[in-house]
């Protein structure tokens, strides 16, 4: 597979020239174009690494697309794996909920059928992005760690984050997002939210810490990558890290964030939090801490055109000293290597034939092909 014409976004610059892939690896890199016919031609675009997203949500809105509606496995798995695909991503950590904030949730239900779909289509090869697992280990329930240590070992687990939303703390330290946030989602009546905070609070205070000393203890002994979530404070951040993880997932203030820093961890915030210009909770703005220099990898979370978009939205921010490649690093080199996976995530010779083309209209920045392993997928 050959690719004439192209702006290749590379580690540290970015060169016109043009790529050639044999058996799913980069072979040749050049600035002078090949005159082979089967040669495609770029148009001129950027052609980046392909995307690697280590926390998105997305899944399970397939099998959920609305209330009280079940959708079939494969059919869910299938345009899950389309939507990352057409929007540059061709690894994919699926984050599914291990405990729920809310007894009897959907999530819960939905769990196995999520992971036998991931773990399924990935194994017979029906996937044109690969798919790994994240498991979002909810604290405060006595079920969260047996159910654990039962899909620990299941393949393709990658990463586990450790969370905590309950009531006055990290993502909700405000008690007033905390509520519009839950009456929002679950319609509860006043009565209703204070015995659900009531309960909340209750349980957090019984389980978070031993479930999070336990799940982080299972992790390094497996070497799976520890991910802390919403740590506000230093002393959040200095647990975190005696706990072994290696990537803060959206620290909510300017403080946890530099903690982290401190600490050796990966800053991973939100790609819609650039888009949109700020956090739907109140939290630190992402593009606040780009400003900072304070941040390495982002996730698409709930909206996966997000992760493009926002690479190019920080790379041409003046408020940032961020360039290109920089910005493209937070969404290929960096995760790559948060995961430990040393064959992706750059554009050089002998890496992986996982490529993305995009080009810009009307001052938007749109996918055209996406290739994995040398093969075009889209």
């Amino acid at each position: 597979m050959i690719i004439n014409n192209v702006k290749l976004v590379l580690e540290n610059e970015v060169v016109e020239g043009a790529i050639e892939t044999e058996d799913g690896i980069i072979r040749r890199i050049g600035e002078s174009p090949s005159r082979l016919p089967q040669a495609l031609d770029g148009e001129g675009g950027w052609l980046l690494p392909g995307l690697i997203e280590l926390h998105t949500d997305n899944l399970d809105k397939y099998f959920n697309p609305r209330p009280k509606v079940d959708w079939p496995s494969h059919s869910a798995m299938s345009s899950h794996d389309a939507l990352m695909i057409a929007n540059g991503i061709t690894t994919v950590l699926d984050a599914v909920a291990v405990g729920d904030v809310r007894e009897g949730g959907h999530r819960l239900g939905n769990l196995q059928k999520m992971i036998d779909a991931v773990i399924n289509s990935q194994q017979a090869g029906r996937n044109r992005a690969e798919h790994r697992l994240h498991l979002r280990c909810e604290l405060p329930h006595h079920s969260t760690l047996p159910l654990f240590e039962q899909l620990v070992d299941k393949p393709g687990v990658s990463m586990v984050s450790l969370m905590d939303h309950s009531p006055g703390q990290r993502q909700f330290a405000s008690l007033e997002k905390y509520r519009e946030y839950y009456q929002g989602k679950y319609h509860f009546t006043p009565g209703q939210m204070a015995a659900f905070e009531e309960e909340q609070t209750g349980l957090a205070q019984r389980w978070s810490a031993p479930n999070r000393t336990a799940i982080a203890a299972h992790c390094r002994r497996r070497d799976i990558a520890l991910a802390s979530h919403d740590d506000a404070t230093e002393e959040h951040v200095a647990e975190s890290a005696v706990l072994g993880a290696a990537i803060a997932e959206f620290p909510t203030t300017e403080a946890a964030a530099a903690a982290s820093r401190r600490h050796g961890l990966q800053v991973l915030m939100g790609a819609p939090n650039i888009v949109r210009g700020g956090s739907h909770s109140g939290n630190v703005a992402a593009q606040h801490l780009a400003t900072l220099g304070m941040l390495d990898i982002l996730s698409s979370d709930y909206y996966p055109a997000s992760l493009m978009d926002a690479v190019f939205r920080i790379a041409h921010d003046g408020s940032n000293a961020y360039t290109l490649p920089q910005a493209a690093k937070m969404v290929t080199l960096n995760p790559a290597r948060a995961l430990g996976l040393s064959d992706r995530g750059l554009i050089a010779e002998g890496k992986r034939g996982d490529l993305v083309l995009v080009n810009r209209h009307d001052g938007h920045i749109y996918v055209k092909n996406v290739w994995r392993q040398g093969r075009q997928v889209y």
